[in-house]
């Protein structure tokens, strides 16, 4: 997403700390005796990317904003934002939203089982500042706009099927989306100072082109429990999160993912991760830099957020140190990767590979900080399962 004037600068002193909160286990979150002491060991040196990445992993460039796709005819996208992979036969798919207002959209890159880049293509056009958005179980991407009374599109991956605006997810400053198969709903985040959390419950699962829009309703703290309320005009004719008495308020949504259970949401406007307890519909934070102790905060900026098959989660840094960090299931927080030389920039779409042996992830606006400048890379590796 785009900086915001509502982003809170953290000035801490050096050493490492973690907060005051609850993750998967409810215990109280424990520090990293060392800066970088995370579960893949200290960064090392920027390679020729300009990545710092740990022993092991090594990074390329995907595509860049305005140049052609490896040998394909297509053109990047100008500043790329959030992402997903999808399995194609023996190969796969990371699809790329396009943060700018207008045009904006989102286009794809395919890969063979080696890795190598296939082809390249459009998925949607014609819409604005596209920012994150998320994978549906029946392998759809939900495109979301960043803009008053923005849409979510459903688009199709592979580029054959039209894309699909669905007016029942509501009109807002949508953010990000994310399934959860269980329950059979779409959360949704709203990137605004006093946004809502959000969740749409189709008519019939698979179907996005009816159902009901729910906003979340609990006290003014960081922990308890909450409710559901239907969500009376989703057209926001009045915004849709002023017509709920006692909707809970969260400062700037941004990116979320759901597993097992559990949707992981960010909120950057405090530099927070939020982890919500669908079986026991609960609310608590899962970190927050002002609760830091002892040193610098080791995430800030929090942005996208995805997760691995060993229950990490991975979460994207817009500004702070250009950082992907890592939060464990052992609740530790850790630098996973650092961009160098790109302070102007923020690290958006991170995903994984069906496999699980690659992370794809852009700076939105790489070296030049222009929307025009934008780099997707992806980073092979060991990572945990």
């Amino acid at each position: 997403m785009e900086r915001r004037d509502f982003l809170r600068a953290t000035a801490l002193g050096g050493g490492s700390a973690v907060l005051g909160g609850t993750l998967w286990r409810g215990a109280a979150y424990a520090a990293p005796a060392q800066p970088g002491t995370g579960p893949y060991g200290a960064l090392g040196a920027a390679d020729a990317n300009g990545i710092a990445l740990p022993a092991g992993f090594s990074s390329r460039v995907i595509a860049r904003s305005g140049q052609r796709v490896g040998s394909t005819s297509y053109t990047w996208h100008n500043a790329p934002d959030g992402g997903a992979c999808y399995a194609d036969g023996s190969g796969w798919i990371y699809v790329s939203n396009s943060e700018i207002n207008p045009s904006g959209g989102a286009s794809a890159v395919k890969f063979s089982a080696t890795g190598a880049i296939t082809g390249a293509y459009r998925v949607l056009s014609g819409t604005r500042q596209n920012c994150a958005g998320g994978k549906t179980p029946w392998n759809t991407w939900l495109s979301c706009e960043e803009v008053d009374r923005g849409y979510v599109y459903e688009t199709d991956p592979w580029g054959v099927k039209a894309a699909v605006r669905r007016d029942a997810m509501g009109r807002f400053k949508h953010e990000a989306a994310a399934a959860d198969p269980v329950r059979r709903v779409i959360y949704l985040t709203e990137d605004v100072w006093d946004g809502c959390f959000y969740r749409f419950r189709p008519t019939t699962w698979g179907d996005l082109s009816s159902g009901t829009l729910e906003v979340l309703v609990g006290g003014s703290g960081t922990s308890g429990p909450v409710s559901w309320a239907r969500v009376p005009d989703p057209s926001g004719a009045t915004a849709t999160r002023g017509q709920v008495s006692g909707a809970k308020r969260f400062n700037g949504g941004e990116g979320c993912h759901y597993a097992n259970d559990t949707c992981w949401f960010t909120t950057k406007g405090d530099n927070r991760v939020w982890r919500y307890d669908a079986a026991a519909q609960t609310v608590e934070l899962a970190y927050d830099d002002s609760l830091v102790t002892g040193g610098t905060a080791p995430l800030t900026g929090v942005d996208n957020v995805t997760g691995s098959s060993s229950g990490d989660l991975f979460v994207a840094e817009d500004g702070g140190n250009m950082e992907i960090c890592v939060i464990t299931p052992d609740e530790v927080v850790a630098p996973f990767l650092r961009v160098s030389g790109q302070s102007g920039s923020e690290i958006t779409g991170p995903a994984f590979s069906p496999d699980g042996t690659r992370l794809y992830f852009s700076s939105q606006r790489g070296t030049s900080g222009s929307s025009s400048g934008g780099i997707t890379y992806e980073v092979k590796g060991p990572f945990r399962k």
